[in-house]
């Protein structure tokens, strides 16, 4: 029964990829390159956890899977943009904290900018309406003799 478990281990460790899962969720890769385009991963997925941080600076346990499994996929032989497409796949657009553009998420990208020229051209309306109306508001102009009553009375002459 022993050796039956043995020959078990043996063969469970000969699998390919047994060697992707031999590691923890922060042991460095053994190829210094692979482990750089991990940690370039981790810094761009969002933990679904603290909602505000990279998988890098997280301590969450969901965190710490994601790294693994980055890790994993990687020593696997997968792409960034396959990693990337797994965990979207996966855990949608919000585990990316910069969001592809695409069209599902075109108002997140054009909207603010949209709302700008669109408050910025309703501001410009705005202007030259009241600059219009002030001038057709705009009192007639003093006659002679008006003017030289208001003369007059800046003088403090009597009439």
């Amino acid at each position: 029964m022993r050796a039956a478990a043995l020959v078990a281990a043996l063969l469970w460790l000969a699998l390919p990829g047994a060697n992707a899962l031999a590691f923890s969720a922060d042991e460095a890769l053994d190829d210094p390159l692979l482990e750089t385009r991990a940690l370039k991963i981790h810094d761009e997925l969002r933990c679904p956890v603290c909602q505000g941080q990279a998988i890098s600076d997280s301590n969450a346990e969901l965190a710490r899977d994601l790294r693994r499994l980055v890790r994993e996929r990687i020593a696997g032989g997968d792409s960034d943009d396959d990693v990337f497409d797994f965990l979207t796949d996966r855990y949608g657009d919000f585990i990316l904290l910069r969001p592809r553009v695409k069209p599902t998420n075109y108002v997140l990208w054009f909207g603010p900018a949209l709302v700008f020229v669109v408050g910025a051209g309703g501001l410009a309306v705005f202007v030259r309406r009241r600059r219009g109306r002030a001038a057709e508001n705009a009192p007639a102009p003093l006659s002679d003799a008006e003017r030289q009553q208001v003369e007059s009375l800046s003088r403090d002459d009597p009439l």
